[in-house]
């Protein structure tokens, strides 16, 4: 799994702002089961304004380890956007156990789905017991910032984000649109119901609703 943070001040990477500028935009990506040597070994394959850019003009830290097992999806993004392990983060699989009752890892039944009538949406970070880089953000600016999680995965997109985030957005593939909770929000922006309504009309998206269902993601 790698971690890549794209920081923009203006058209600029964060390698050509000055220390002092505050960038307007932070994107960070979580590419799963990507290795970091496969940055250099592929590095002739990708694109001038992808990956390349990053390392070009971006930052690599080489030596960066967390050490924790297993490599799950929960723990992974958890550990990666922490900077902890499960033990303090308190995400230590994609299901574990809480007093002897099992748990999805971001389950949460004091809320309900946004979106559509899914239990799907029925998630959260409560589980979550340590901040993100998303918290520490939200922080730094007294709470004026903004931030989002987006992902095909409801864990992939809470957990990054954290506690005090703006809003996460995650699939709901058996009604082919993207949904949230409400620990979030109560409705869906009208940008996010227009993309619904776009994603619906998607061929690739139907076949997604028909090969995983009500499958786990």
């Amino acid at each position: 799994m790698i971690l890549l943070l794209f920081v923009c001040g203006g058209t600029q990477m964060w390698a050509g702002t000055k220390m002092n500028e505050r960038p307007k935009l932070v994107v960070g990506i979580v590419v799963d089961q990507m290795r970091w040597d496969y940055l250099p070994r592929y590095y002739d394959q990708f694109g001038d304004d992808g990956f390349k850019r990053l390392i070009e003009e971006g930052f690599s830290c080489d030596n960066c380890l967390i050490n924790y097992l297993p490599t799950v999806t929960a723990i992974g993004h958890t550990s990666a956007y922490t900077g902890a392990t499960p033990a303090l983060h308190g995400i230590c699989g994609n299901d574990f156990f809480i007093d002897d009752t099992r748990v999805y890892c971001c389950g949460d039944t004091t809320v309900n789905c946004v979106g559509s009538d899914s239990k799907k949406g029925m998630m959260s970070p409560r589980n979550l017991l340590s901040t993100t880089i998303g918290d520490q953000l939200r922080m730094h600016t007294d709470f004026r910032s903004k931030v989002i999680g987006v992902s095909y995965k409801d864990r992939a997109a809470i957990f990054p984000a954290g506690r005090s985030a703006n809003a996460a957005y995650w699939l709901d593939a058996k009604n082919v649109c993207f949904i949230s909770s409400t620990y979030y929000m109560n409705d869906l922006p009208d940008w996010v119901k227009a993309y619904n309504n776009e994603l619906k009309k998607n061929k690739k998206a139907q076949e997604l609703n028909r090969n995983i269902g009500d499958e786990p993601l």
